[in-house]
């Protein structure tokens, strides 16, 4: 059988075939032996359509990978990675909760704190859009999610990470199909632990720049919510240390001041996009790419950011910003005035 925790194996593309790499002459009895309990009731097509959302490979993401946002890695390091590194003494009220919804601007790091809780924390991590768990046969995306579910238990410590939880929660209305209805009241069964057992460690990372989708249900459940803002200037700073560490550039202490200074609005992701744009400027500037040597391109400088600066601008708008300040203080977990600018 699969090895629990992250970084193990998956449980293969099929009970059938598992049972058959065992013993080639497995008997349909031997079969059923060797399957999990808590996946008897499951669908093999459904748990390898599940485990084909699992991330075991690739880089792994620490927090001291994620520039800035150190009031939100603090807070997840106590609420998450304390809990589930020792849930002996993390019980009662200290008990690791269900789901934790990181909301903010698009580009601020969400996903990346969703991979470093289970880098950290020796989890297997899920990565799971809404379009995995949707389908138009009523009665399959709830399947799906029991599944989900049932996989994470075997695989446990596990945490399920769920990009644009907003379309998958959004609120319900009276104009919603019956599947969709359907897996979205199972979902929330699931959050709640009716599929699971108390001592379980599965922690549901829900990400959304769209909070105020989300429906009532799926938001109380959520009992964490944690806002995840722009970058401050030392943030900006340290990312543009970062990017640039690996290219050749003239750029001073100064100027890199500058460009943090004349970042400010950006995301994450928006400063990634600038320093791309700048470190095309040496190549823009080659008579031709083709016949040069690598060693011949010129180094990274200040006019090329400031060239930069002219095409790339932020992709948050003033006005984003303020409702989000105003959902965090209507529905966060922590005051505003703890995080970062």
């Amino acid at each position: 059988m699969a090895r629990l925790g992250g970084g193990g194996e998956t449980l293969g593309v099929s009970f059938h075939a598992v049972s058959t790499i065992l013993n080639k002459h497995a008997t349909p009895q031997d079969e059923e032996e060797d399957i999990d309990p808590r996946l008897k009731s499951c669908d093999p097509e459904l748990i390898e359509k599940i485990e084909m959302e699992i991330v075991d490979n690739g880089d792994p993401v620490t927090f001291d990978d994620i520039a800035g946002l150190q009031f939100a890695k603090k807070c997840v390091n106590e609420l998450v990675i304390w809990p589930m590194a020792r849930p002996d003494i993390f019980t009662g009220l200290r008990s690791l909760p269900k789901g934790l919804l990181l909301f903010g601007p698009p580009g601020t790091g969400k996903t990346l704190i969703g991979k470093a809780i289970a880098n950290q924390s020796g989890a297997t991590f899920f990565s799971i859009s809404a379009s995995s768990l949707t389908s138009k046969w009523i009665g399959q995306g709830e399947k799906l999610v029991r599944t989900l579910f049932a996989v994470a238990a075997v695989k446990q410590p596990s945490v399920i990470f769920i990009d644009e939880i907003d379309s998958l929660l959004t609120q319900r209305s009276s104009e919603e199909n019956e599947a969709s209805r359907r897996m979205k009241t199972e979902f929330l069964v699931q959050l709640d632990g009716a599929g699971t057992k108390a001592k379980d460690i599965i922690l549901v990372v829900g990400a959304t720049n769209r909070p105020q989708e989300l429906d009532e249900a799926a938001r109380r459940r959520f009992v964490k919510r944690l806002y995840i803002p722009l970058p401050s200037f030392e943030a900006r700073l340290d990312l543009v240390n970062r990017l640039l560490n690996d290219n050749k550039n003239d750029l001073t202490d100064e100027n890199k001041s500058f460009i943090a200074e004349s970042t400010k609005g950006y995301s994450g992701a928006d400063v990634r996009a600038l320093c791309t744009e700048a470190a095309m400027g040496p190549i823009r500037s080659c008579v031709d790419i083709r016949t040069m040597d690598a060693e011949s391109v010129r180094s990274i400088n200040l006019d090329d950011f400031k060239e930069a600066l002219r095409g790339v601008r932020s992709s948050v708008a003033t006005k984003d910003l303020a409702f989000y300040k105003e959902w965090n203080e209507e529905f966060g977990s922590f005051a505003f005035e703890s995080h970062e600018g």
